[in-house]
């Protein structure tokens, strides 16, 4: 078949089936969080909207580009999903891959984590593996749903020793979207 009839049928397929159809699977989706309007939204590969949660509790003792370990805030940057807990205690849980090597280039500058602590987190980047969870840094941050909290307690404030919380509906929701490697953004 000559190339001109190949684009030719190409381009007759996708104005029937639509675009959208076609590429709909091409590229993942992503998820941005919002600290300041605690809102949590889908986008799909086209930009376009598919889950937004109105409201989601963060860590008590706010959020920072700096985390440490006990200080109870909700990270800042860029994450992905590293591992899923279907049995948590929150219903389910989205492990993110903190620290990141952003996080611990950061750390290291500044004197919170030591070198070999610095070398551990860049090699588990470099070999894609959860990063160490035990580091000065903290670990175990993630998205997760309520469990057996009250759901009036959720709305009341943030609560969460630094992970992002929706209730168990949303989280569960959101596992039609979310999955190991999904970009989470949390500004």
């Amino acid at each position: 078949m000559p190339l001109s009839c190949f684009w030719g049928m190409l381009l007759g397929f996708l104005c029937v089936m639509g675009v959208d159809a076609v590429f709909a699977e091409a590229v993942e989706p992503w998820v941005v969080v919002d600290t300041r309007q605690r809102t949590l939204t889908v986008f799909t590969d086209k930009g376009k909207i598919a889950e937004h949660l109105p409201y989601v509790a963060v860590g008590r003792g706010g959020v920072s580009k700096d985390r440490v370990h006990g200080d109870r805030k909700t990270p800042l940057g860029t994450f992905h999903v590293a591992w899923i807990n279907p049995g948590s205690r929150f219903s389910l849980f989205f492990g993110l891959d903190f620290p990141t090597v952003e996080h611990a280039d950061r750390s290291y500058r500044k004197r919170i984590i030591d070198r070999a602590t610095y070398h551990h987190l860049l090699d588990a980047a470099l070999e894609q593996r959860i990063p160490p969870q035990n580091t000065p840094l903290g670990g175990s941050i993630g998205i997760h749903g309520l469990g057996d909290k009250d759901q009036h307690f959720h709305y009341a404030d943030n609560w969460t020793d630094g992970c992002v919380a929706v209730t168990n509906q949303e989280i569960k929701r959101l596992a039609r979207w979310i999955h190991i490697g999904t970009k989470i953004v949390i500004l």
